[in-house]
């Protein structure tokens, strides 16, 4: 039935540990055929609701109930290592749990939709990060569920991909729950916003399109902020009165008393504000100060077009305060080539010896998923101790429980900042950069942009995102699609 609740939290709790709680008595629902959004810090537990819904987690407490029979697909942010070596057609057949006969025709159908044609016997690992990022979302509607949940689904998108993928969400009939750092695109289709507090543990339910709910949200703050501004003040004129009385002795003590008492309704009345997503630090990365010449020199780059590769002449060189965008549609190779440059294995390349490279690859795969976050940073922290180790960190909002956790249980978000922190430890010549703004909090963006503005070394950026390029100084640009 249309516009019935097919998702309801109860007072739910869940959290992983004793330090990490996440939801605190949650409620919240979700009705037939709504495109919901979900907002919240990176960390703050945003994937996780995904987990508790499809169950793949448990709630400690509070119940999630579902409609009956309801069907739930999710599309994950990133692809599965152990899934990496499957080909198209096993990959979209592990999305059931029993043999399906007509998978190849399915697969064609949904590929299309997605705006992606690739052989079914091709290996995953093959696809470039945006073209996984479809095979993502194609598998998720493959399942032709009641609810689809995506994850990020933008990230790795071309600028085709994502106003394939918006079109897609605004002609969508279905229930739909995105989990997104994308402003513009989620105003296209969504029609309610999901806030998770991470502060509070609590989830605040708002109605209308995802601009319209943050100037709701700002306007809350604004008044809560006023109102706790007069109780604020109010109840320190009433103390400093009751100290007052309180000196003169007898009965107006008593008086005295009665105004403290009023003074800690006061405080006790003012709201808990819910603080708003703490934002990085301004910082730089360092750069290697020794390096004279080219760092750089690019004679040729590989193409890639229908699975062939062809050779490309250019004739790019970087010095040190250069910066070359890199662009192209998605599985033209750009990200191939950063990952030759970084190996240096890229024919028609060479970076001057000596060079340290610092590389933030899109999949953090340069992360050990098993090591810690200080065990990562200390690995790249030459000549630091911890006390300069942490103070890095904290500036990259990992805090004291963060930097004790194992790289792989971070959020995706998470990740990405403990790779920039490790950037600026690293200190490089050469910084290559392939969709740094991926998983990242929209309120960073502005703070890695200028940190890369202002760096000072040779630079090799991929980026989807063009407002994160324009705040970002480019000096020459090297289209791969022409």
């Amino acid at each position: 039935m249309a516009g019935e609740a097919i998702i309801r939290f109860d007072k739910v709790s869940f959290g992983y540990g004793h330090n990490k709680s996440i939801l605190n008595e949650v409620d919240f629902s979700v009705r037939r055929g709504m495109k919901m959004t979900i907002m919240g810090q990176n960390g703050a537990g945003k994937s996780t609701i995904f987990q508790l819904i499809t169950g793949k987690l448990k709630p400690e407490s509070g119940t999630i109930s579902l409609a009956p029979r309801l069907t739930i697909a999710k599309a994950h942010q990133v692809i599965p290592r152990d899934q990496l070596d499957l080909t198209v057609r096993d990959f979209f057949q592990s999305c059931f749990s029993e043999k399906i006969y007509d998978i190849d025709p399915r697969i064609d159908a949904v590929l299309d939709v997605v705006n992606l044609h690739a052989p079914h016997d091709r290996t995953i690992r093959s696809f470039s990060g945006g073209q996984q990022a479809r095979l993502l979302l194609a598998s998720a509607l493959i399942q032709d569920s009641d609810v689809l949940l995506l994850d990020e689904p933008t990230n790795n998108l071309d600028k085709d991909g994502i106003s394939h993928l918006r079109q897609f969400l605004i002609d969508y009939k279905k229930t739909c729950i995105v989990i997104s750092h994308d402003a513009d695109f989620l105003n296209s289709f969504t029609q309610g916003v999901l806030y998770l507090d991470l502060y509070t543990e609590k989830i605040e339910q708002y109605q209308g399109n995802y601009l319209n709910v943050v100037e709701q949200i700002s306007a809350r703050i604004e008044k809560e902020n006023r109102a706790n501004a007069r109780l604020g003040k109010a109840a320190i004129e009433k103390k400093e009165k009751a100290n007052f009385f309180a000196m003169k002795g007898g009965r107006l003590r008593l008086l005295a008393k009665k105004m403290r008492e009023s003074a800690k309704e006061m405080e006790e009345a003012q709201v808990d504000i819910r603080r708003e997503d703490k934002t990085l630090r301004q910082f730089i990365i360092p750069n290697q100060k020794d390096l004279i010449g080219n760092i750089v020199t690019l004679s040729s780059v590989s193409i890639i077009r229908d699975q062939k590769s062809t050779e490309k002449k250019v004739e790019i060189s970087l010095k040190r305060n250069e910066h070359l965008l890199l662009s192209g549609p998605n599985g033209i190779g750009k990200s191939t080539l950063l990952e030759s440059l970084a190996s240096g294995e890229a024919k028609g390349a060479s970076i001057a010896e000596g060079v340290a490279v610092g590389y933030y690859r899109q999949d953090f795969s340069t992360l050990d998923f098993e090591s810690t976050v200080y065990e990562s940073l200390n690995e790249v922290a030459v000549g630091l101790d911890e006390e300069e180790i942490r103070s890095i960190a904290s500036g990259f909002l990992i805090n004291s429980d963060v930097i004790r956790t194992k790289i792989g249980s971070l959020s995706e978000g998470q990740k990405g900042l403990v790779a920039f922190a490790r950037l600026v430890m690293q200190k490089p010549g050469l910084l290559i950069l392939d969709e740094p703004t991926n998983h990242i909090n929209f309120r960073h963006i502005p703070v890695i942009a200028k940190a890369l503005d202002q760096y000072q070394g040779a630079m090799i950026l991929v980026s989807h995102v063009p407002d994160f390029v324009k705040q970002v100084r480019i000096d020459q640009t090297l289209d791969l699609g022409k």
